[in-house]
């Protein structure tokens, strides 16, 4: 999977149902606005038996390569791994076919009770051996690997015995998965942690990061707030360039979650990406050859 893709949301299904193939709702515009490469879909919307998303889904399939992205795994929890939610997963898995499966490097909830909250892991030895185990039973059952993603934070933990990068890169290599890079939280946590975000971006190990998220987030001055709610910011944009520098054409996407817009204004920022992709590319080019 290459190139440049957004989330599926409703508000768009008969966009992309009325689409020709390129992500547009139409042929009159279809030689303007810039192609949908692929679609990442929320797995938990579609784990049902049936239903206007599910034949959506189905529709839009047969037309739109397809990323899953889960929101429930909880891969960090002390509970036990929630077998019945994975079978689930793997049976919506056989029927897109996505070209890989992520979520979050969290936990959700506690004693069964789901908090619905992306809550950061403590960096520590133990933690990793803990997630270690429960990364690799998962790709177990799935029967591929599993991408997963930094959240954004708020706190931290006094406990913490190492950097988030340098646990994430760890954990990646020991469990043998691969990272979903969100470059929007990369940003937010830096803000609120007080950390330089390329520092981040450049411990990252290039042969794991598979996908890249880019999104919006609420500037509350002393602190952000990451909401999926606004475009792309410049600073994220720049942080962006340069993690294109680092790691190269990694596949790219832009979320939406909330305030979402038509259909066209994303394609636009989407377009944005991809310029900003091609010009990080072009001086990564130039500072080789020099």
């Amino acid at each position: 999977m290459h190139g440049f893709g957004l989330g599926l949301r409703a508000e768009h299904y008969r966009d992309f149902v009325h689409s020709t193939g390129s992500g547009c709702s139409g042929p009159s515009t279809s030689s303007v606005r810039p192609a949908v490469d692929w679609l990442e879909v929320i797995s938990e919307n579609y784990m049902v038996p049936g239903g206007k998303p599910l034949h959506y889904l189905d529709t839009i399939r047969r037309d739109h390569p397809m990323v899953m992205h889960g929101v429930s795994l909880s891969i960090g929890s002390a509970d036990p791994l929630d077998l019945a939610y994975l079978n689930d997963l793997k049976a919506l898995a056989r029927r897109i076919e996505p070209a890989w499966i992520s979520d979050h490097l969290c936990w959700t909830g506690v004693d069964h009770h789901n908090l619905h909250d992306l809550l950061p892991m403590p960096y520590t030895e133990a933690a990793l051996r803990h997630l270690v185990a429960r990364v690799q039973q998962v790709q177990d059952l799935l029967g591929r690997r599993l991408l997963l993603e930094n959240v954004s934070s708020y706190v931290a933990f006094a406990g913490d015995e190492m950097s988030e990068w340098e646990f994430i890169a760890e954990l990646a290599q020991r469990a043998d998965c691969e990272l979903l890079l969100d470059v929007n939280n990369v940003y937010v946590s830096s803000r609120n942690h007080g950390f330089d975000p390329r520092r981040f971006i450049d411990a990252m190990p290039a042969a794991r990061v598979r996908q890249i998220h880019l999104a919006g987030h609420e500037d509350h001055g002393d602190h952000l707030v990451d909401t999926h709610d606004h475009p792309v910011c410049d600073a994220v944009w720049d942080l962006y360039g340069h993690t294109v520098q680092r790691l190269g054409a990694v596949p790219t996407m832009i979320e939406r979650d909330d305030h979402i817009p038509p259909l066209s204004e994303l394609l636009a920022e989407l377009d944005h990406a991809r310029r900003v992709q091609a010009a990080a590319l072009r001086r990564r080019d130039e500072r080789i050859a020099a």
